[in-house]
């Protein structure tokens, strides 16, 4: 039987069991337009109310906070253009970071069309924010600063309660949305604690379908409707819902909020047993994101003298799917802009992989890449001409990346 093995789990994740059961029903009898006020109609509204309960306490928010839409992409989209249209009456100047999803970035790139000013912040050679860059960026007609939660590239975490509070010392009228994509079922999140205005995930990131995500809106904040229409979600999101789906996120989020610390530390142990071994049995590798401040279930790697493209190919012939970065900028030829932006040259950038770990993958799994990567790499080698023609050097990297803290300690 061919093995088939699956180490991209930041691109999407497999609908898990339980969440694909509780849709069924929602495909064949209970059919009803949710906004009908008869039975077929009440039925399925209950059930998109459950979900909404669900979704509210894997981020401690309120139900009401809660509004559903087709995924993360119009998330940030309704966060970031909602915001800017609601406020640019008071300024236009909008502060990302350079290492966002393309969701955030072609939004705020697209809202430059109408008048807004935008600032990327840096990040250094580990991915992370220099918050004294943050605060100094901060202008009086900042309306808006998104960052991300967490990055899908290297798992490299932002300190997002901390942001917000420098943000909101200098204005308490700046609007903070973070994209938490690729947080939600993996670390817990307090959106009170984190104090944060606007927050959007995704179902398919936690084992529910395509097509369906969420994005808080903090009680009292005022942001413009993405799609107008229908009165559905109390007016914020016009468009029939998307029941089946919004049911199986709910059972989804509830699953996650119930697994989440045990998980957290099965994944870790993971993570550091396939990174350790790669950086011990491989040469001229780099670990690219904070040793530490990372994702649970996210390495990213880069091989010296070999193409990303050319690993994942040779992977994907041994039954392992892994990835270059984000899963939304897979047609493009360009080394990762995450990459880029914490200073790596384009050859070793190119020579990326992400794996990225999840709730089916095992031990056993991991010790068969652990079996199957050195020869890859090795014989790809063999094939560059950098390779062969490589000056006497050290090993660059291998001992400043290798780390061995206990799982769990994120």
């Amino acid at each position: 039987m061919e093995r088939k093995i699956y180490f991209d789990n930041n691109a999407t994740t497999p609908i898990r069991r339980e969440a694909f059961e509780k849709m069924i029903p929602f495909l064949t009898e209970h059919f009803g337009n949710p906004s009908s006020v008869h039975w077929a109609g009440r039925r399925v509204s209950q059930a998109i109310e459950e979900a909404r309960g669900y979704v509210a306490k894997l981020l401690n928010a309120t139900d009401r906070e809660i509004v559903f839409t087709a995924g993360g992409s119009e998330s940030d989209n309704h966060a970031i253009k909602g915001a800017f249209f609601a406020n640019k009456q008071r300024g236009r100047h909008i502060i990302t970071t350079k290492v966002e999803h393309p969701a955030v970035l072609e939004t705020v790139k697209d809202l430059k069309k109408f008048g807004a000013d935008v600032t990327f912040l840096n990040v250094d050679e580990n991915g992370e924010l220099d918050l004294q860059e943050l605060e100094s960026a901060i202008r009086p007609d900042t309306i808006l600063v998104t960052i991300m939660y967490a990055n899908n590239e290297t798992g490299v975490i932002f300190p997002i309660k901390e942001i917000t509070q420098i943000v909101k010392r200098k204005n308490p009228d700046i609007l903070v949305h973070t994209d938490a994509v690729q947080v939600a079922g993996k670390e817990r999140i307090d959106i009170k604690d984190l104090g944060v205005d606007l927050l959007s995930i995704s179902g398919h990131k936690i084992y529910a379908p395509k097509g369906v995500g969420a994005l808080f809106i903090k009680k009292g904040v005022k942001i413009d409707r993405l799609i107008s229409g229908g009165h559905q979600e109390r007016n914020r999101r016009a468009g029939t819902e998307n029941v089946a789906s919004i049911v199986a996120f709910g059972e989804a989020a509830r699953l996650a909020m119930e697994e989440i610390d045990e998980e957290k530390k099965r994944l870790s142990y993971l993570r550091d047993k396939l990174e350790n071994a790669i950086l011990q049995k491989i040469p001229y590798v780099k670990l690219n994101g904070h040793k530490t401040k990372r994702l649970c279930n996210t390495t990213n790697l880069s091989f010296k003298y070999v193409e990303g493209e050319g690993i994942l190919l040779s992977l994907d012939m041994v039954g392992i799917a892994a990835s270059s970065g984000s899963a939304c900028t897979s047609g493009s030829l360009d080394p990762s802009h995450v990459l880029l932006a914490m200073g790596l040259d384009h050859e070793t950038a190119h020579g990326s992989v992400r794996i990225s770990l999840g709730r089916f993958n095992t031990e056993e799994e991991v010790d068969y890449f652990i079996r199957e990567l050195p020869p890859i790499i090795e014989r790809l080698r063999q094939m560059s001409p950098l390779y062969n023609r490589r000056p006497d050097e050290p090993e660059p990297f291998k001992v400043e990346n290798a780390h061995n803290h206990k799982h769990g300690e994120e």
